[in-house]
């Protein structure tokens, strides 16, 4: 607790507790990077599930995985960031919790998918089950995980 409380005291998390429009940049950039994740994790998803036939996994597989590569980056570290101005009470938040739990079976889910051989095959236009039902997978969690974002502020 007394590591969480230090937190809260940081240079970077004053800064967003005294000043409200550093908390509000931060907070829209945490949105952009939501936006950019979900936007380009659930447009893949979707192509890896099946639909749009007429659009090659090859040619769009790459580009909406960076995509959504740089907006994981931006919500983790600005989420980081937001999580400093009250750690202790985010620590004990269930919402927070399942969040971040979430997170990371997520991001379990995204490196199983992109190391199976079925991936490799995907990027022919081969979709196996195994490539569909991790594409399932992912789009539920990640939608798991901005709802349980969202839930953070009514608990």
């Amino acid at each position: 607790m007394e590591l969480l409380a230090a937190l809260g005291k940081w240079p970077g998390a004053v800064l967003l507790q005294q000043h409200g429009t550093a908390y509000l940049f931060v907070n829209a950039s945490h949105i952009l990077g939501i936006a950019l994740l979900i936007g380009g994790i659930l447009s893949l998803d979707l192509r890896l599930m099946g639909f749009f036939p007429s659009v090659p996994v090859a040619v769009i597989a790459p580009f909406l995985s960076r995509i959504a590569a740089c907006g994981l980056g931006i919500a983790v570290l600005t989420g980081a960031w937001l999580f400093t101005v009250r750690p202790v009470e985010y620590a004990g938040n269930a919402a927070f919790l399942w969040k971040i739990g979430l997170l990371l079976v997520a991001l379990v889910n995204v490196a199983g998918q992109h190391r199976s051989a079925a991936y490799s095959l995907a990027m022919t236009g081969v979709l196996s089950p195994s490539v569909r039902v991790r594409a399932f997978a992912s789009a539920a969690l990640w939608l798991s995980v901005l709802l349980a974002g969202r839930w953070i502020g009514f608990l």
